[in-house]
């Protein structure tokens, strides 16, 4: 008897399995439509590293690009030109998923230049701006989850735009989050307009937190702080299960309740950087430890092969919920500060954007100097 697909399991403990990937190869070999077909993947996300990535490396881009060259003057406008025909036809073929759960799955992802990190008019303008070129119901604009991406949430929700809020770090920024989430909606259904057609998912990101935290935390173990190694690993965990402590919360109050009733659907926590860093680790840690109910996780290529491979699903999160507030206390009596972490990993995830979006073009205009290059 063959043994069942962990990623097939994983749809029915009630998490979506997505692809933290996307590449016109994928696309034109047939290889992301397999993974919908016979892996379960429900969705996809994208940044500009990853676009970045795909087009620098991926040989199925020449031809396009050449065919771009002569009529589109800007190299952002070339790379945004890739970007949206590969969305388009991976959203082509998420479609049916999307339909048949109602928009419930089905997704991908396009992120506005993370230039606009800390712009909100700027973000807000590029926001409505990709959703009207992209005229897909199963996309999600990513907004990066910063202050001043805040407002920019709460009104493209407004408008009736799918978001998908990216670079979480800290549970009370998604608390902040959350909150935009539910006031957009609210102003839409106050306009009249309805809700249930609004989709939005809050991207917390976990590996990069270890990375951080144990990096401190071995400081500490060294200076012979006791206590300090025994957490080494946790730290991406108790930030996650206090987000979805937070989530939970939210459903229950009152304003949820009454947009609840009109059809509004949660906006579901998705794990994100679930790419094992330490060696040491697990390499599916991020997969394994947080399955949870009405999540996501999306992973890259590598991790969703190996957790088809070795996956054991199993819902294990409830401990570690549990035992969530706990466990944060431990880190400040040792002298870790996560929200300080948390704030340091947003700036870096800014700059972790920025750089390969300005060698993309940087690269594109090599293309345009020498086209045969």
């Amino acid at each position: 008897m063959t043994n069942p697909n962990p990623l097939l399991e994983l749809r029915k403990l009630g998490e979506s399995p997505w692809l933290d990937d996307i590449s016109r190869t994928m696309l034109e070999d047939g290889s992301l439509a397999r993974l919908i077909g016979e892996d379960g993947v429900a969705g996809l996300t994208s940044n500009p590293a990853i676009f970045a990535n795909s087009i620098t490396t991926d040989a199925r881009y020449a031809a396009p690009i050449a065919k771009l060259l002569p009529s589109v003057p800007t190299s952002i406008g070339i790379y945004e030109e890739l970007a949206l025909q590969d969305l388009k036809d991976a959203a082509g073929l998420l479609r049916p998923l999307y339909d048949s759960t109602r928009g419930g799955d089905g997704f991908v992802s396009m992120e506005v230049s993370p230039h606009l990190a800390y712009d909100t008019p700027g973000s807000l303008a590029e926001g409505k701006r990709l959703w009207e070129r992209l005229r897909l119901p199963n996309a999600l604009i990513k907004i990066p989850g910063t202050e001043a991406g805040l407002p920019v949430i709460r009104d493209l929700i407004a408008a009736g735009i799918n978001v998908n809020v990216t670079l979480l770090f800290a549970p009370e920024r998604y608390r902040a989050v959350a909150r935009a989430y539910i006031d957009g909606l609210s102003a839409r259904a106050a306009a009249g307009e309805p809700v249930a057609n609004v989709a939005s998912v809050a991207s917390f990101f976990l590996s990069r937190i270890d990375s951080a935290v144990d990096k401190q935390l071995d400081a500490l173990t060294a200076k012979g702080q006791a206590g300090a190694a025994a957490l080494r690993g946790q730290g991406a965990i108790a930030q996650a299960c206090r987000a979805y402590q937070i989530y939970e919360e939210t459903l229950s109050g009152s304003q949820w309740q009454a947009l609840a009733a009109l059809g509004a659907r949660p906006q579901r926590l998705l794990w994100a950087s679930t790419s094992t860093k330490d060696p040491t680790f697990s390499p599916v840690k991020y997969i394994e430890e947080l399955i949870v109910p009405d999540t996501v996780n999306t992973m890259p290529l590598e991790t969703l092969n190996t957790y088809r491979a070795v996956g054991r699903p199993v819902p294990r999160s409830g401990r570690h919920v549990a035992e969530a507030a706990a466990l944060r206390e431990s880190f400040t009596r040792v002298g870790v500060d996560l929200d300080s972490v948390a704030q340091q990993l947003e700036r870096e995830g800014v700059t972790k954007f920025i750089e390969p979006f300005d060698k993309l073009q940087t690269w594109i205009e090599a293309k345009r100097k020498s086209p045969a290059g």
